[in-house]
Formats: structure tokens, sequence, C-alpha cells
């Protein structure tokens, strides 16, 4: 049995993005290419690798064994190249961080930037994604590094303190009622909202506590991100659930509520599986971070 490391990387790919055609044009094949090297690991292996649904593929359990193996093998090529650096011109690393809604919108204020700057040699691919999914793929070894709330079960990975993500509810500053300085969910549940798009993992988180509460929220408009919503709720369109370090951004047409609910703050920590055994780029990004 012959891999070469084109067919895990691919493989790797396809599998993470649950589709042959985006894992083939991140891997820069085309998509004959990789199905056919597709089938011909499958040929070898004896066994299907992945299984094919109407949206997309997903693993089978040799193919789960394989992205296994796949991982680790690519982290300790990136391993590699990152002692190798010092000598070498125009090498280049890649870290994968995932982080939730909050965490990328304070990574992408300053510090991702900043970093970007100072290592010219390192990227970044930044995913957003819900919290609990972020313990898992730091855990398997999908991703290097995760930003995710500590409700979200991190006790398996080694963790350092990110910061504290409070969410608020805000309305446009001329908009009557909700008086006060803070709220609960269940005192707003009556209201008419402006929501991030469907499946975005913060609004599928507060859509959740409303469940809960034996209540829904009424969407008059659903956008993709939150400047888009703040940029409604100013002008009148509803009210919204966000950080609040989107609103100090946006402090002078809107005004904000604290929400009280106990899962409206969080603490957010960095959390990797082991942070001495990263790579020496994503070790970069940790103290960057931290």
């Amino acid at each position: 049995m012959h891999f070469d490391l084109v067919d895990l990387r691919m493989f790797l790919l396809v599998a993470e993005r649950g589709s042959i055609t985006h894992g083939a044009e991140l891997a820069g094949l085309a998509l004959a290419s990789a199905s056919a090297r597709i089938k011909g690991m499958e040929d070898r292996l004896g066994a299907p690798l992945l299984e094919r649904r109407r949206r997309g593929v997903v693993p089978t359990a040799a193919g789960q064994a394989l992205l296994h193996h796949a991982r680790a093998v690519q982290n300790q090529i990136e391993a590699m190249a990152g002692e190798l650096g010092a000598y070498a011109t125009g090498l280049r690393a890649r870290v994968r961080l995932l982080a939730n809604t909050a965490a990328t919108s304070e990574l992408l204020r300053d510090k991702l930037p900043a970093f970007l700057v100072a290592h010219p040699g390192i990227d970044i691919e930044l995913d957003e994604r819900p919290s609990h999914e972020i313990a898992e793929a730091v855990a398997s070894g999908a991703a290097d590094l995760g930003i995710a709330a500590t409700w979200a079960g991190l006790s398996h990975l080694e963790q350092k303190s990110f910061f504290v993500d409070r969410l608020v509810v805000i309305a446009a500053r001329n908009r009557p009622g909700l008086e006060g300085r803070a709220t609960g969910l269940a005192d707003i549940l009556g209201e008419t909202f402006v929501g991030l798009s469907a499946g975005h993992p913060l609004q599928e988180h507060i859509s959740r506590q409303a469940a809960r509460l034996g209540g829904h929220l009424h969407f008059r408009i659903r956008v993709p991100g939150l400047d888009n919503v703040c940029r409604l709720v100013a002008q009148g369109a509803g009210v919204a659930i966000v950080p609040e370090s989107i609103v100090r951004r946006s402090a002078p047409s809107l005004r904000s509520l604290r929400l009280t609910d106990d899962w409206g703050t969080r603490q957010l920590n960095l959390c990797a599986r082991r942070f001495d055994t990263l790579t020496p780029q994503a070790k970069l990004l940790v103290a960057a971070l931290v």
C-alpha cells in the first residue's frame, strides 16, 4: 500500500471540506485528477474511503482511520518546515486557527493583522465555528489552535485565557422602549430582531437559548456579518444581540443594554492539545495572542 504526500494532503482537504470539488481546489488539483487519486487510494486499500452523499462526502470508518494518520503526517511536515525555516528561503508555513464569532471579531480588529505584518512567512487559516465544534476539532488535530467558550468542555485541552466575551442587546438610539441598562432574553422575546444568516454559530446559540425559554425569535431580516446587523439596527429595522466589542465601533448610532442571562457572559480561552508540541509558527501565534 503506497500513498504519497499529495494523496494524503488532498484526502485531508476533501474530508475536512466534505467535498471533492472544494478539496481539489484547495489542493491545486483538477476535479478529475482528485477523483482518480481517491479511486486509486481505495483500490490499493481494497475498501472505500469516502461515502458519497447528495450534499458531499463523509469519511467511512477506513477513511476516518486514514484521516487521523494524514493529520499526523501533515503536522509532522509543518513541524519539520518550521525547524528548517532558519536555513531555507521562501519557506512558508500555515497555522490552522478556529474561533467563535466574538473571538473572530476581536482577532481581526488588530491582533491578526499585526501578526501577519510581523511574520510574512506564516499564513493563517482562520475559520469561524461554534465553540463545541472548535473543542472537537482541536482535540482531533483538525486545527492547531482554537478560541472557544469554556462551557464547550475544554478540560481535555491545554488552555490560556484570551478574553471575556459579553453579549449585549442593541437598538437604534432614537427607538422607544427597552428602558434601563440591562435586560434578559425573556423580556425581549416579543421584539422583532435583525439576525445573522441561518446557520451562523452565534445566532444559532441565541436561538437555542430562546427555545429553552419556550419562545422563538421573530426575525425581520437575517444578514451576513455583524457589521451589517449593526447597520440595520441603527436604522431602526429591529433589535439584535451581539458581542459588546462590536458595539464599541458603532456606539454613536446605537444604544446597548447588558444581557443579564448567565450565558450572556463567557470566558473565551485559547486552546491546544499541547502547547509545547505545536509547530514553531503556531507557538509564535500563541505568544502574539496571549
